[in-house]
This record gives C-alpha cells, sequence and structure tokens, in this order.
C-alpha cells in the first residue's frame, strides 16, 4: 500500500470511510463491517474515518474493538460537531469550548482509547468564533487526547483564521468527478498552508460506482432520496454523466467506480480519499483504484464528460447546503 501526507501525519493512501456501517444507508450488517475493517488492515489501509454523529455514536462503538486491537496499526479520525440529544434527535453544530472537550471524551470512551489521531469540526458553529472552537481543541492536543487537529466543510478565510490559532493537519470536504467545488480557492488554501485534504464521498455517494440505475434501487429508508442528484430529472440527467463514465472505464480496463477514484488520486500527493463502504466486495475493488494510472489523455477524456459543474442538483437539500463552507 503506498502512503500519502496529510500535514506531518503518514497515512495510506487510500483511507475507508465508515459511516455507512452504522448509518444513512440501508443493508447495515455487523458481522460484514466487521469483516470489511479486517480486510482494509489485511489490504494495508491505515486511515479509517468515523464520527460520533455516525449512528449517534454507534459507529465508533462499533469501530471500538477493532481499534483497540490494532491501535498501534492504525491512524483513526473522528469528529464533533453535530450535537444529538439523549433520545437520538439532532439539536445543531455546537462548537462551544466546553462541548468540544465534553465531544472528545464521549467520544475516547465510545472507542475505548486514550488518544484519537485526527480530531475533525464536523462542520462549522456560525455562532462560534473559529478560534474559540479551535483553541479547545488545541487543549486537547496538551491533554495528550488528541494528536492533529482538522476540519470538515470550513471556507478558505475559516481555515486561515483557524490555522493562526493551532496547526490544522488536514481539511475533509466532499470532492469527486461530480463535487468540484473545491478546486480553485479551496485547495489553493490548504496547499499553501501545508494541509492535507481528504475528500469524502469520492464516489458521488455510490452514484458514480454505476451500479445505481433507478431511484428504486435504493431501499426506502435510503437517505439518498432525500439528496436532490438522486430525484427525478437530476437523476436521469446524472445517469447519462455516468454512463459516459462507464464507457471510459471500459476503455480503461476498470471500473467505473476504479475510474472515479483514480481520478481523485491524480488531483494530487496531499489528496488521501475515504470511499466509504461497509462490504469486503467493494473495499477490494476500491483498493484496485490505486493500479489505475490515468495519462494526461484519460484526464483530458474525463474533464470533457464531467467537466466542473456537470452533475445536476445541489449535494444537499437546502438546510445541508446551509452548513458548509462557513
Amino acid at each position: 500500500m503506498k502512503t500519502r501526507q496529510l500535514g506531518t501525519l503518514t497515512v495510506s493512501a487510500l483511507g475507508l470511510g465508515c459511516m455507512g456501517m452504522s448509518d444513512f444507508y440501508a443493508g447495515r450488517d455487523e458481522a460484514e463491517a466487521r469483516a470489511t475493517l479486517e480486510r482494509a488492515l489485511e489490504s494495508g489501509i491505515t486511515f479509517f474515518d468515523t464520527a460520533d454523529m455516525y449512528g449517534c455514536g454507534d459507529n465508533e462503538v462499533l469501530l471500538s474493538t477493532f481499534v483497540q486491537a490494532n491501535r498501534s496499526k492504525i491512524v483513526l479520525a473522528t469528529k464533533f460537531g453535530n450535537e444529538f440529544s439523549a433520545d437520538r434527535k439532532r439539536l445543531a453544530v455546537n462548537g462551544k469550548p466546553s462541548y468540544v472537550k465534553s465531544a472528545c471524551d464521549a467520544s475516547l470512551k465510545r472507542l475505548g482509547i486514550d488518544t484519537i489521531d485526527l480530531y475533525y469540526q464536523h462542520r462549522v458553529d456560525p455562532n462560534v468564533p473559529i478560534e474559540d472552537t479551535v483553541g479547545a481543541m488545541a487543549e486537547l492536543v496538551k491533554a495528550g487526547k488528541v494528536k492533529h487537529l482538522g476540519l470538515s466543510e470550513a471556507s478558505p478565510a475559516t481555515i486561515r483564521r483557524a490555522a493562526k490559532v493551532h496547526k490544522i493537519t488536514a481539511l475533509q470536504t466532499e470532492y469527486s468527478l461530480w463535487s468540484r467545488e473545491p478546486e480553485g480557492e479551496l485547495l489553493d488554501t490548504v496547499r499553501d498552508l501545508g494541509i492535507g485534504f481528504v475528500p469524502y464521498s469520492p464516489l458521488g455517494r455510490g452514484f458514480l460506482t454505476g451500479a445505481i440505475t433507478r431511484p428504486e434501487d435504493l431501499d426506502a429508508d435510503d437517505w439518498r432520496h432525500n439528496n436532490p442528484r438522486f430525484q427525478g430529472e437530476n437523476f436521469t440527467k446524472n445517469l447519462k454523466l455516468v454512463d459516459a463514465v462507464k464507457r471510459l472505464a471500459t476503455a480503461k480496463g476498470c471500473t467505473p467506480s476504479q475510474l472515479a477514484l483514480a481520478w481523485v488520486l491524480a488531483q494530487g500527493d496531499d489528496i488521501v480519499p475515504i470511499p466509504g463502504t461497509k462490504r469486503r466486495k467493494y473495499l477490494d475493488e476500491n483498493i484496485g483504484a490505486l493500479d489505475v494510472v490515468l495519462t494526461k489523455d484519460d484526464l483530458a477524456a474525463i474533464d470533457q464528460i464531467m467537466p466542473a459543474g456537470a452533475a445536476a442538483g445541489t449535494r444537499y437539500p437546502q438546510a445541508g447546503l446551509n452548513a458548509v463552507n462557513l
């Protein structure tokens, strides 16, 4: 497995997003999820991503035994900021210093570990100065509870303000063939500051795999039914884009997933995508993307069929958009 740098943090070139093992997507199977975690480590993946909001803490609990058994071998990232009530209802984004500390302690307890390798603010709290939030995160580093700090879905201005308080190791933001908003100022900013970039949903929430051909392919309780890109005419238009990706992948001798991941990986050595999966067969397919080498002609062909802004519909419903890039 090749490695890449997120600032001074060394991780596998491909990470594993664990959200779907416990939340948002249907078809969850804890036994298969645990087997997927083990397969990932056996395959050389060392970078595992979770958050306290995934299953309202259930995902951290799911990972706990695996993390404890392999603590010295893995880099564990988790997140705070989306506060939930005791009855598992989402309250709001919370970046207050007191909450930062209590959320960290709760994650450490669920995970059964003493230190988090990379701790992200999941969403920026518009009501709390980023300096206050990151200041509290920095105190966690001093206390030995956290090693590296990260932000998620933060704007260039917010990142620069945060970096003046404490070194930021990584920025996690959605980035894929159909979500290319980070290109330009955002990527320029993190590179200027020596911050690594971690794209989530690099497979377009599964759409770019080519496996979803109609809305009915998603179970009734699947969160993606609420995503504008999976609805109505948007779905039909985006399906045509994916069909073009399929044709390029066939010509390249790889799957659509591998082509889409290889494209993200080709955008810079400081980029470490974390495709999420809860099944070993898809994990193995994703790892195969590391062997796909895209030429300049390949990249030009991909840009032609999937230029920035090509996807129909926004990447989140309006409420979700209101919480990003603050």
